[in-house]
């Protein structure tokens, strides 16, 4: 899916380049990187002692604090870390729609957040919800991967009728690295979207829903009579919009809103609703840095 303008502007990639990911968990990665953990390891940088036990290898005793006090201690020190960061993308026909569309907002937040991980060494992957028999997306890691993150972004397209639940427990069964994933959906899904989410809570990782809604969604702007038809399942509704029809539709809007946001809440995952309208930069240097996913 190529678009005339690009996914990260220089001045949004400029602004981009002071932040990093924060993860609200401590997750042992598998390759140092440019992050401290809070969990003490064995680099570079000394952190504290600790008492000596049998095992512990000895060459991190502290012999100078041995022949002051002729107590065994150990040095700890700051471990550096990798953070998996994993960006969700719902890719269903309902995400194809508003300007610019709910799937196109969507890749461009995952590009943007994808780039301040490759800036900070971060194992970074994106990938849209599919079944599993859908190509695995690559695994990228370094600023020079930038291109080949946008690249593969620029071939995706909505479309893909997957189920939310089907498309998250395929991404769970493929992807056992700890570490912060963020879920970006309109959660439009007639199954519904708990499923899908209790099986992200099962991989205790850092968990984030963006739920991208057009502004055409949320504040309709339809009058007479209608043929409506599901762009998943085809079904047609014939309706006559009057200002009670609207209204009503404005509180089961609501509705559904805050009951995604309390199922979200009450099981410790971030949930944030998004505009298509609001700008990307807004969204990460504004809402995502209050609630913690990015700070800098």
């Amino acid at each position: 899916m190529s678009t005339s303008a690009p996914l990260l502007s220089p001045e949004l990639l400029a602004q981009l380049e002071r932040l990093e990911l924060v993860s609200r968990k401590v997750f042992r990665g598998r390759m140092k990187g440019e992050r401290r953990s809070r969990r003490k390891g064995q680099s570079v940088e000394f952190a504290d002692f600790r008492s000596y036990v049998p095992g512990d290898d000895l060459r991190f005793i502290d012999w100078n604090t041995y022949a002051r006090l002729e107590r065994l201690f150990l040095k700890m020190f700051l471990e550096e870390e990798d953070l998996h960061f994993y960006a969700l993308i719902d890719a269903s026909p309902s995400m194809d729609f508003g300007q610019p569309t709910k799937f196109q907002y969507a890749r461009q937040l995952a590009a943007a957040l994808g780039f301040v991980g490759l800036v900070r060494g971060d194992r970074v992957k994106i990938q849209t919800l599919r079944r599993a028999a859908g190509q695995a997306a690559p695994v990228l890691r370094g600023r020079r991967s930038l291109w080949r993150m946008l690249e593969y972004l620029d071939g995706l397209s909505p479309g893909e009728m997957v189920p939310l639940a089907e498309g998250v427990r395929d991404f769970c069964v493929r992807n056992s690295g700890k570490g912060i994933v963020v879920l970006i959906t309109d959660l439009m899904d007639k199954a519904g979207y708990q499923g899908a989410l209790r099986y992200l809570l099962a991989q205790e990782m850092d968990i984030y829903v963006i739920h991208v809604l057009s502004a055409e969604e949320l504040e309709p702007d339809l009058q007479g009579d209608l043929r409506l038809v599901d762009c998943e399942d085809h079904d047609v509704a014939e309706v006559t919009v009057t200002s009670a029809l609207l209204k009503r539709y404005r509180q089961t809007l609501a509705a559904f809103i805050e009951s995604a946001r309390e199922f979200c809440t009450r099981r410790g995952i971030v949930y944030l609703l998004a505009r298509n309208d609001l700008p990307v930069e807004r969204l990460i240097q504004g809402y995502l840095r209050e609630r913690g996913l990015v700070r800098g």
